[in-house]
């Protein structure tokens, strides 16, 4: 599949056109970032490992009949995903307390929860991605009634999958962020799963010794972030399956200064 023009790029990833209007490609960068863009590096490998682990992924959430965007990896870098109009919302998955839940509402860090909890998010950095209700998209018409209703089936579902293939390997899935997008083809319109799920979008943490395998670890400098997210490739049986995936040595990014909102 030819690559063409850059159509779109995000903090982490670049999307580009193909001869088919309904295929894109998309190229996974080494660029890491927190706190809405406002901390940043690039750690060599980064891209490598996501594009893998979210391959993996998506693949088995297929073969349980959620339908996503991914057609095939191409290469260590990039995947040939169908081209969609993304929902302007990040939906949330909670199963564990922590990040900004515990900050907003005052719960303990860790707490473990009876039930997942899903929350929605307007997709907009500008804003720090505000927390809204169904009802602002409804309102909005960022999205409707059946399409929610839709999302949140897949959502317990994704869930349900992704805590016990974690918990298989030995990973506790604290939380995940995912995005759908509505798919067009031959005069149908279906809403899918629109995105990556890999370290970079979900939390992970050690069953045994709470040891952070994802992005927390550059957003509160831990370090050895590549390190972590090899880990989480190996425990899924990933690295040892593509001989030309090499241990990658981390670097540690400069500091970057920057402000928290308040």
């Amino acid at each position: 599949m030819k690559k063409g023009k850059k159509i779109y790029e995000g903090k982490a990833k670049i999307v580009f056109a193909t001869e088919n209007k309904n295929l894109v490609i998309q190229h996974f960068k080494d660029d890491a970032t927190a706190f809405n863009n406002q901390k940043r590096a690039k750690i060599e490998g980064k891209g490598v490992l996501n594009n893998r682990i979210s391959e993996y992924i998506l693949t088995n959430l297929s073969q349980i009949g959620i339908k996503n965007h991914l057609v095939k990896r191409i290469n260590m870098r990039e995947q040939l995903i169908k081209f969609v109009e993304i929902i302007p919302v990040e939906f949330i998955v909670r199963n564990i307390a922590t990040g900004s839940l515990t900050k907003r509402l005052g719960i303990e860090d860790g707490t473990v929860l009876d039930e997942p909890l899903i929350e929605y998010c307007l997709k907009d950095d500008k804003l720090g991605d505000p927390l809204i209700s169904k009802e602002h998209m409804f309102a909005f018409k960022w999205s409707n009634k059946k399409e929610i209703e839709k999302i949140d089936k897949y959502l317990h579902r994704i869930n349900d999958f992704m805590v016990g293939m974690f918990r298989g390997v030995g990973i506790k899935l604290v939380d995940f962020k995912v995005e759908f997008g509505r798919y067009k083809n031959n005069g149908k319109t279906e809403v899918i799963l629109a995105d990556e799920i890999s370290p970079d979008t979900c939390r992970l943490w050690d069953m045994n010794t709470e040891k952070k395998l994802d992005k927390d670890r550059f957003r509160n400098d831990l370090g050895n972030l590549i390190g972590a997210y090899q880990d989480v490739a190996r425990r899924l049986g990933i690295l040892h399956e593509q001989s030309n995936i090499r241990p990658i040595k981390f670097t540690k990014p400069k500091a970057v200064k920057f402000k928290k909102n308040k």
